[in-house]
């Protein structure tokens, strides 16, 4: 049995008491906190990038990837970037106390399903600081108190980002226990998916072994967040330009993200057209392919594919490539290796891109268009606490209205059961 330490009974406690209080409080009042949030992280942009600054410093020290190093740096405009997602959110309507579907029975019963905040959400995660923010914002608009347990790869970032967010709730009047950064060794962690009672919900964003040790691991309700071994299948019919233009970006925008394509799949009806532009364009961006023998024989600067490279996230500029003799090889080969993450497929055949929207299973399939958008800044969200690729509750970016849950109102005029 796990024991929870004094601090962190604390910290929930106080969690679950300021829970109440932002489960009641107006959108006004929520969105005032979240511009003042806003502007304390620009007005303390100085302080975080001095302590981004050590995190990176030390992570280049201990040997970590330039890939994890991406993810973990802090800059000038991506401060601005933070600050621009907690003012959306301000803009974006408060799901809370929306009616989600109301009838009346034939005796007059009238009944509701209104959203409602999940309550206190913990979320675990890893590298990115700017998450702390983006977290900590969508829990108030959604009403939820959130505990962040970031990685110790990030820990003065996140300290100096919540210092933000404090300042910024204490200049609009609210608890700064609805936003509280969680601090400690392992045993933090072990507690937090033991802290049934004192969290409602526990939400893993990172790598592979996080993910899998919180589902594995916790007592406490889970919406696992997923890796992504995002999959492109240029078909016969696709226009081959568009198709070049959606696998540059969605490689190279930004490799190191789960929704940045990991494995390229080309009908062998236009593969000795479409390969040798496709390896001329990856190499310009820099992009390493690690094909199967039938795509190394195009290039001798193709690195042989082991097998196991079909199932993983690369994370870099690097790229696995396979060529499949039809739609059904390629649904096939997806549907062995997916992690349930984001599919695409570039096509002019409709019949084809019904088949491949209605057959592959992922929290996002998309048709002509780069997997770079399954974001929740890209759909309208806002800021996004990450993409669950579970089947349960929430489906692929989580937004405000993944934060809820519902309850049932039901209003009657003295009516009894018979």
């Amino acid at each position: 049995m796990t024991t929870h330490s004094t601090a962190f009974r604390d910290q929930a406690a106080a969690a679950k008491t300021a829970s109440r209080t932002l489960a009641t409080l107006t959108r006004a009042a929520k969105d005032a906190a979240l511009i003042a949030m806003a502007d304390a992280l620009l007005a303390g942009s100085d302080d975080i990038l001095a302590a981004n600054a050590v995190d990176v410093e030390q992570a280049r020290a201990s040997g970590t990837s330039d890939a994890m190093i991406d993810r973990l740096a802090l800059s000038p405009a991506r401060i601005v970037g933070m600050a621009d997602g907690l003012r959306a959110l301000a803009a974006l309507p408060d799901p809370v106390g929306d009616v989600v579907r109301g009838w009346t029975n034939p005796n007059g019963v009238r009944v509701r399903q209104v959203r409602v905040p999940l309550g206190v959400v913990g979320i675990i995660y890893e590298a990115r600081p700017n998450v702390t923010a983006d977290a900590g914002g969508i829990c108030l608009k959604s009403g939820n108190a959130a505990l962040l347990r970031g990685s110790s790869s990030t820990i003065n970032s996140n300290r100096a980002v919540t210092a933000a967010l404090h300042a910024g709730l204490a200049a609009a009047g609210l608890p700064t226990a609805a936003i509280q950064l969680v601090e400690g060794d392992r045993s933090v962690t072990e507690q937090m998916m033991a802290a049934r009672g004192y969290l409602d919900v526990l939400i893993p964003r990172g790598g592979a072994g996080l993910i899998n040790a919180v589902v594995n691991g916790s007592k406490v309700p889970v919406i696992e967040t997923g890796t992504g071994n995002c999959h492109l299948f240029v078909d016969a019919s696709a226009d081959q330009e568009m198709a070049l233009g959606i696998l540059v970006n969605a490689k190279t925008q930004r490799p190191s993200v789960c929704n940045a394509l990991e494995t390229l799949l080309v009908h062998t009806a236009i593969a000795d057209e479409f390969v040798p532009k496709a390896l001329a364009a990856m190499a310009a961006a820099g992009v390493t392919i690690h094909g199967t023998p039938e795509v190394t024989g195009y290039s001798p600067a193709v690195v042989p594919a082991r097998p196991d490279e079909f199932d993983g996230e690369y994370l870099s500029l690097d790229l696995a490539a396979k060529l499949v003799g039809s739609l059904d090889e390629a649904i096939e080969h997806i549907r062995a290796h997916t992690t349930g993450h984001s599919e695409t497929i570039v096509t002019e055949d409709r019949r084809s891109a019904e088949r491949f929207v209605a057959e592959v299973d992922a929290a996002a399939v998309l048709v002509n268009a780069s997997s770079r958008f399954v974001d929740g800044g890209e759909f309208g969200f806002g800021a996004e606490i990450g993409i669950s690729t579970q089947k349960l509750h929430a489906r692929g970016p989580m937004g405000l209205a993944e934060m809820t849950s519902t309850k049932y109102v039901v209003e009657g005029d003295g009516q009894t059961r018979a």
